[in-house]
């Protein structure tokens, strides 16, 4: 399986935020879009990406005011991207080894979406059943 099937079906919308938006503002978005994670854009181009581990580590850090800092001033700037035609299984390992919860999907060297942890694992489990059903089958055909 590939990144092409994760996104199959998955909404294509891109939440995305400015370098100069503070903390509590990517906060704010985040609590309510009910996602884990921005990427964080400079007019067209992506500069970085900020989770709710990034922010929780600046309010770790700096204590409540860290919330009123700027977004590029505790985000990711090496972003990790993913393309379509990676195997479910790549991701999986950039994501593990890097500890990575989210990853951004390029596409003609343009970000089109973002696939979560959770949206790998369901791939695998979806995955793992159908082997189990082709294997199922294959045995009781004898």
């Amino acid at each position: 399986m590939i990144v092409a099937n994760i996104l199959h079906g998955k909404p294509r919308r891109l939440i995305t935020v400015a370098p100069d938006h503070t903390l509590r503002q990517a906060a704010e978005v985040l609590g309510r879009e009910r996602i884990g994670a921005l990427l964080v854009f400079n007019g067209e181009q992506m500069v970085g990406i900020i989770s709710e581990r990034d922010i929780v580590r600046a309010v770790a850090e700096k204590g409540a005011e860290a919330l009123d800092n700027n977004i590029s001033d505790f985000m990711t700037r090496d972003v990790q991207c993913a393309v379509p035609g990676d195997t479910v299984d790549q991701v999986m390992s950039i994501m593990t080894e890097r500890r990575f919860r989210h990853l951004p999907v390029k596409e003609g060297g343009k970000v089109t979406a973002m696939i979560s942890i959770g949206d790998v694992v369901k791939q695998k489990v979806e995955e793992a059943k159908a082997e189990s059903e082709s294997l199922r089958d294959y045995i009781s055909r004898g």
